[in-house]
């Protein structure tokens, strides 16, 4: 693997499977879907996160911590992974989320809890204000904390996914097109860096969550290259090289939509694959709603790469239950 010679710790179950959707390419125009199950890394109902959290968690405790510090939102997966990455090293996890306690505990949140987080809110404070607040207070009581970036989206965090697509390429397949859902950046970079150390051709679609592309653009573009420095073999990633799909986010982060709704039926109802609302739910519908237009030339193969998240399907269950 190219990512051998950083420092890591054994917490995903590698390789993730890749299938064929056979009836899910019968909406492709032609092209073959495929699918990438980060959904099943194994850590805690699995996800994107847990590659990026065996680098992350391998320096803090080369640092000698003994507290994980991160921050999302009241579904996040990458909070809930990193809970999960603590309790199963032995760690202390601590979360800083969006907002203020809900009425009732579900999804990532229950989660959360029963993997022993220490849960703060922001109660209308500026997250990154009360991320630091909390990190320096941790510092203050011996805690030893080590603060987990923003979706795990550092270099470090980011090379996991040049080494994903490594593995994803001994598994036998190339694809045309990989398709992912993109917000904080960090596995879509990771892929562009694997990209262009690894000599693959093929194109990298990221579907924009909640960025609009004029932003998401250059920060992806910066991040491959500083994975591409961090692996030993410095490369300059372009913002105009960054392929991505800004139209799906423009209802916003974790608004559900009939996009999602549809996308995470279908693929419920035509596959027996769960999506989440927010990331995969959103990168599918933008995925076939491309494919409609005529996007991906028939013959193509299309890789959808998913990036788990399916706890957060419980906290929409009203939106979701209703007959589509």
């Amino acid at each position: 693997m190219i990512t051998d010679p950083l420092p890591r710790v054994s917490l995903a179950q590698l390789p993730t499977p890749v299938a064929q959707l056979p009836r899910m390419s019968a909406q492709m125009g032609g092209a073959a879907l495929w699918i990438k199950r980060d959904d099943q890394t194994g850590l805690a109902l699995g996800g994107n996160k847990t590659r990026k959290l065996e680098l992350l968690v391998a320096e803090a405790e080369a640092r000698g911590a003994r507290t994980l510090i991160t921050r999302g939102a009241l579904q996040s997966n990458h909070c809930r992974q990193t809970a999960a990455a603590a309790a199963a090293r032995g760690l202390r996890s601590i979360i800083v989320l969006r907002g203020e306690p809900p009425a009732s505990t579900n999804g990532n949140l229950l989660l959360d809890h029963l993997l022993g987080a220490d849960i703060v809110w922001t109660r209308g404070r500026d997250p990154e204000t009360v991320l630091q607040v909390t990190f320096s207070q941790a510092e203050t009581d011996s805690l030893r904390p080590y603060l987990v970036p923003y979706g795990g989206s550092s270099p470090l965090g980011a090379s996991a996914y040049a080494a994903a697509l490594e593995e994803c390429l001994a598994q036998g397949l190339v694809p045309d097109w990989i398709v992912v859902a993109s917000s904080s950046g960090g596995t879509q970079a990771g892929l562009v860096a694997g990209a262009r150390l690894l000599g693959y051709a093929g194109r990298i679609l990221g579907i924009s969550v909640d960025l609009p592309a004029a932003q998401l653009r250059p920060a992806v573009a910066a991040l491959a290259t500083e994975v591409c420095t961090l692996l030993g073999r410095p490369s300059e990633v372009a913002p105009p090289e960054i392929l991505v799909e800004d139209r799906f986010a423009a209802p916003g982060y974790a608004v559900l939509t009939q996009v999602e709704r549809d996308a995470i039926h279908a693929f419920a109802r035509q596959e027996g694959i769960l999506l989440d609302p927010v990331y995969t739910g959103r990168a599918a519908g933008g995925l076939l709603a491309l494919a409609r237009e005529g996007r991906f030339q028939a013959g193509k193969q299309v890789l959808f790469w998913h990036t788990g998240g399916t706890p957060a399907l419980f906290d929409y269950a009203a939106e979701l239950s209703t007959v589509s």
